[in-house]
């Protein structure tokens, strides 16, 4: 696994916010510490050089803010 970002928090629209520290495609599937998969990136956020995705949740596992976020490498 790769790690890609950190958890920020949940959005009122119930997305989760992840501040990334690699690049990543929408459509990617995103994973917890643990291989559980949160959801998938639906949309990319904020300036180039220091974006966020926008994940749509499939699970009722959120994490913690600050928790990483992998995807498979």
């Amino acid at each position: 696994m790769l790690q890609v970002g950190v958890l920020l928090h949940q959005a009122k629209s119930g997305r989760l916010i992840v501040r990334l520290s690699q690049e990543v495609r929408p459509g990617v599937s995103v994973q917890d510490a643990k291989g559980r998969r949160l959801g998938r990136v639906v949309e990319l956020l904020g300036p180039v050089k220091a974006p966020y995705a926008s994940v749509a949740v499939s699970t009722s596992r959120m994490g913690r803010a600050g928790d990483p976020v992998f995807i498979e490498a």
